[in-house]
């Protein structure tokens, strides 16, 4: 790998870089955007229950804001169970809003690193043409600085795409993901609501 990197020259360093962050974000948002821990399957259930028992501390809606995003959401429709329904589902909107922004972290970065790699990758092509023209003088090639230009332009556009490629898929599944949650979690705090109200209006 190291004398590919060699014979790449220095702009496959940019890459590199870029493929170690993309990388990490990848794993992190793996890891974070997991079904069970956005979604706990029977959160609604235990935030019917607790209010039709109607002991609604703030210790209760505390440890339900920190327990998962859906309990961010649903916490913010408890707190306004004596509201109108109005009332109730705008706090559920504004929560919903604040956690779309939570769930959408690092995704730009991840964005501009797919559509920012090719670029990378062409640049590379441009240095490693650069360097093919710099080969040439009166007397003819110089042959190995004409090889190293080739290489230099072929390693970094095969590279830059690679790169673009697989984080260009994750970044538009990630988006995906991150829309269904929050279509699942408003549906979820919806008929919160509707167990408050009784009936949909």
């Amino acid at each position: 790998m190291l004398a590919i990197f060699q014979a790449a020259g220095w702009p496959i360093w940019l890459l590199l870089i870029a493929s170690i962050v993309a990388t990490a974000l990848i794993i992190e948002r793996l890891m974070t955007l997991r079904r069970a821990r956005i979604l706990p399957p029977n959160l609604l259930d235990e935030v019917v229950g607790v209010y039709r028992s109607g002991n609604i501390t703030p210790d209760i809606l505390g440890k339900l804001e920190t327990s998962s995003p859906l309990g961010v959401v649903l916490s913010a429709a408890l707190r306004n169970v004596n509201a109108p329904r109005e009332v109730m589902k705008e706090s559920i909107e504004e929560a919903g809003s604040g956690v779309a922004h939570t769930l959408e972290r690092f995704l730009t970065t991840l964005g501009t690193i797919a559509t920012l790699a090719p670029l990378m990758g062409l640049f590379g092509t441009v240095v490693g043409m650069i360097e093919i023209f710099g080969a040439q003088n009166p007397t003819g090639a110089n042959p190995a600085q004409l090889a190293h230009g080739i290489s230099v332009a072929l390693y970094n556009t095969g590279f830059g795409l690679a790169i673009a490629m697989p984080t260009l898929v994750f970044y538009r599944h990630f988006r995906a993901l991150v829309d269904s949650f929050v279509i699942q979690m408003e549906q979820q705090a919806v008929r919160f609501v509707d167990v408050v109200h009784n009936s949909r209006q």
